[in-house]
């Protein structure tokens, strides 16, 4: 869980902290909150380049001058120094050498108090100088319990015209969308009929379509291909029915785990990927295909971003079926060098 994490980092006393959060205000609510629920409270304390350090607003369009500010900051006051969009001035690229010395200073002075530096950024930009001394914490998409809420709190009783089946549905089709795209969705849908309703489900998935594409590595199907389309493989067939009932609440109160992965192997045209679909609609679980070749980027870690995005995004909306089409491009050229 991200807010027992980061209390354990900050109760440590980790000096440099980046936390990944594609939901800024989202995830500063959560930094607040944990920061007050530490046996010992801390001050949260903000900076950005446009409204600068703190409620004085200090150094305004200077993020050296704000990180060397936090060296003067009263040892006997721990304090929570939260750090928007550094990573602009992290790029491997393009790094900004005063930052990147200035945070390395940072990290050994405030190994000795009891303050912590977090950088909150959407992306990972983190130079090779800076691995060894910043944690990484990943801010997760809301759960489905955070949905049902948000939904609870934002649709009236009156309006909310689905029964325990449909709103769990609805929850689960939300499932991997930040709550500003679900609350930006319903009200579309409640200025559009006035009511939450079953074809909230649809607007709702129209709009995990268009956030899976942003990420130019997944693509979101809805798959209606059955056992009638497949010829033959009845051993996958009578596979894929008895596991099935691995995702019921009777098999998971039994201990029944999950099935982990199905690898197919065959050459083109033997229906391979005829077969994930066929599982995704026999199983009822969202579809998304990775396409692996696209994965790998031609900048030094986009190809570990990516990856990391896909993850993050799979396993919010999970259970679902990961499609990795073409596998073996991800080992395209391993064998170089090596005889056979």
């Amino acid at each position: 869980m991200f807010s027992a994490e980061l209390s354990l980092l900050i109760r440590i006393h980790t000096p440099l902290i980046y936390v990944i959060a594609s939901e800024e205000e989202r995830a500063e609510q959560v930094i607040c909150q944990t920061a007050q629920n530490l046996p010992s409270p801390r001050e949260v304390v903000f900076y950005d380049v446009v409204r600068g350090l703190g409620t004085e607003g200090r150094a305004k369009n200077n993020i050296l001058q704000a990180l060397q500010l936090i060296e003067q900051a009263k040892p006997t006051e721990p304090t929570l120094f939260v750090f928007r969009d550094v990573h602009r001035r992290l790029n491997p690229h393009r790094c900004d050498e005063a930052v990147l010395r200035q945070l390395r200073h940072l990290h050994r002075h405030l190994r000795r108090t009891a303050h912590s530096l977090i950088l909150l950024s959407p992306v990972l930009e983190l130079p090779p100088e800076l691995q060894e001394e910043i944690t990484v914490l990943d801010f997760p998409l809301p759960t489905a319990d955070e949905i049902s809420l948000a939904i609870k709190n934002m649709i009236p009783p009156e309006q909310l015209r689905l029964e325990a089946a449909g709103l769990s549905q609805l929850v689960k089709s939300c499932l991997g969308l930040s709550l500003d795209r679900i609350r930006q969705v319903l009200a579309k849908c409640l200025v559009q009929y006035q009511f939450i309703a079953e074809s909230a489900i649809d607007l709702v998935l129209q709009e995990k379509r268009q956030r899976i594409r942003q990420t130019e590595v997944l693509e979101f199907f809805a798959p209606s291909e059955t056992f009638a389309n497949i010829g033959g493989l009845e051993h996958l067939k009578q596979w894929l029915i008895q596991r099935q009932q691995a995702f019921s609440d009777r098999a998971q109160q039994f201990g029944l785990p999950h099935p982990k992965g199905l690898l197919l192997v065959g050459i083109q045209g033997t229906g391979k990927s005829l077969c994930a679909k066929v599982i995704a609609h026999i199983w009822r679980f969202p579809l998304l295909r990775l396409d692996v070749g696209r994965l790998f980027g031609s900048l030094v870690g986009q190809s570990e971003s990516r990856t990391r995005q896909t993850i993050q995004l799979a396993e919010a909306i999970a259970p679902c079926v990961l499609w990795l089409d073409e596998i073996d491009k991800a080992f395209a050229g391993s064998g170089a060098g090596m005889s056979g």
